[in-house]
């Protein structure tokens, strides 16, 4: 069991992506919340290890869970379990010990409430995507997305010990984002998914009907993102949220008339940064709260 292979089940870019939700939150419930504790830089520590942490326990246990369709796909064939380079007892070990670490260490170092939002995190992924819905259900990414707003509630009551509506709503962003996300994926490597037998929406109703459903998601996606204004958001976040929003808009449009995998994997790529925008624009909000 070398370094490279923890490195590659544990999935480093998620672990970042959750990461930076997560300290984002954080930081601005810091700021936007009365009565919100100053945050010193141990606690943004104790955040970053916690989730971290979850992140990777969890994604090696959905490796652990996949070992027997991971083979079936060009792009998971090659993982530490299915080419042989990590016994699959050792990443089930693996994943257990560290996500049942990392709600420890969130419950003795940050608060039981942000706790508990980490514990959420890994049961959505691990329990309700992985283990129930992703064989099952063409539904299943939709309510894994709670997996990634656990991140960010994780991060909001890290600062304040509770949680809010406006710290919801900001989390709920997560869950929003994540099936025009992960569908685009999904168009992109629709026959391996058909191969391996799970029933993501391009392989159950096609490329062309998924393209909408991509769609009409983006589309519920830039009002809500907007909407947060209503809620105690300022200018800063509503101009980049508009911005984003928008340019994710035109190109699930642009898919909508060219459904193919090529053009569904650019729309991905401009898809994945915008749960890091819209996060880094929370804080940046936060940081400077212009509204009118």
């Amino acid at each position: 069991m070398g370094f490279n292979e923890i490195m590659e089940i544990s999935k480093p870019r998620i672990v970042v992506l959750l990461v930076i939700t997560a300290v984002t939150s954080m930081y601005a419930a810091s700021k936007l919340v009365d009565g919100a504790a100053e945050l010193d830089y141990w606690a943004y520590l104790h955040i970053i290890v916690a989730g971290a942490l979850a992140s990777a326990g969890s994604s090696a246990l959905n490796h652990y869970y996949d070992k027997d369709i991971d083979p079936k796909m060009t792009r998971t064939s090659k993982r530490p379990i299915p080419s042989g380079r990590m016994s699959a007892s050792h990443v089930l070990i693996y994943g257990l010990v560290v996500s049942c670490i990392s709600v420890l260490y969130g419950f003795f170092t940050l608060n039981p409430v942000s706790a508990f939002f980490i514990a959420l995190g890994i049961f959505s992924y691990v329990i309700i995507y992985t283990v129930w819905l992703k064989r099952l259900n063409t539904s299943n990414i939709v309510i894994g997305g709670i997996a990634g707003s656990a991140a960010a509630w994780a991060g909001w009551s890290a600062a304040t010990g509770s949680m809010d509506l406006l710290g919801f709503l900001v989390g709920f962003l997560v869950f929003v984002w994540t099936p025009s996300h992960f569908w685009c994926l999904a168009m992109k490597i629709k026959d391996e998914y058909a191969q391996a037998n799970v029933p993501m929406l391009p392989v159950v109703i096609g490329m062309q009907k998924t393209s909408k459903y991509i769609l009409v998601n983006t589309i519920i996606l830039l009002p809500y993102s907007l909407v947060l204004y209503a809620f105690g958001m300022g200018l800063v976040y509503t101009a980049i949220a508009a911005v984003s929003g928008g340019l994710m808009l035109a190109y699930h449009y642009k898919l909508t008339k060219t459904p193919t995998s090529e053009f569904a994997w650019k729309a991905y790529k401009v898809t994945a940064p915008y749960l890091t925008i819209i996060f880094v624009a929370v804080a940046l909000d936060a940081a400077f709260h212009f509204r009118i």
